[in-house]
């Protein structure tokens, strides 16, 4: 468990830190969020990669209780405009982040044989389509009320009806958001396939050695 140690860490650091940055936007169509999160899909993948399905799972679960736990107490602390971590956010990333993450390793792991880049970016991709629509739909969707009025209050922002993208039908804010969040995933995906190249190279070795 202790090789383990640094991508739990790693994961936990991620999750507790999007939860926070999901509620800024950065322009018109995108959260800070946005681009913290889908460093999650590379951790997972090097783990994957350099230690095997069972170890990414072990380090998917551990970082997502550490990330969970981190949001709860987050959702105590009060800000100026609320709590740091609203409890339906926290929530909504919970779900979304165990089932896209599993999901990702399990698809990861049936392409390992493949070609290096297969397995990383296809199980990214998926995943991270998957872990967008689960997310969005129940941190700001007006159609989920299980978790009542206050917790409405700290996301009602994103029902406004907006173009969707500035250019399509009226749809609500959260729309586009989820639409631009998964291109930023999309593009980092990409991206990440030349760190996960760099350190599974670096890491595999230094696994042999021990």
């Amino acid at each position: 468990m202790t090789r383990l140690l640094p991508g739990i860490l790693a994961m936990a650091i991620v999750v507790v830190a999007s939860n926070i940055l999901v509620q800024f936007l950065f322009g018109n169509w995108l959260t800070w969020g946005a681009f913290t999160y889908p460093i999650a899909f590379l951790i997972t993948d090097i783990m994957n990669r350099v230690y095997g399905m069972s170890a990414a799972r072990k380090v998917v679960f551990a970082g997502f209780i550490v990330g969970i736990i981190c949001s709860l107490i987050g959702s105590q602390i009060m800000l100026e405009f609320g709590p740091a971590v609203p409890l339906r956010i926290a929530i909504a990333s919970a779900v979304a982040f165990l089932t896209a993450q599993m999901l990702d390793v399990s698809i990861f792991d049936r392409l390992r044989g493949g070609t290096w880049w297969k397995a990383p970016l296809t199980s990214t991709l998926i995943g991270s389509a998957v872990d967008t629509a689960i997310f969005f739909t129940i941190a700001f969707s007006a159609s989920v009320t299980v978790f009542g009025a206050n917790a409405d209050a700290a996301v009602n922002w994103s029902w406004e009806s907006v173009p969707l993208l500035g250019q399509g039908p009226l749809l609500p804010l959260w729309v586009s958001l989820a639409l631009a969040d998964w291109g930023v995933k999309i593009g980092v995906g990409l991206v990440a396939l030349v760190p996960f190249r760099i350190l599974v190279a670096r890491l595999t070795p230094a696994l042999r050695s021990d």
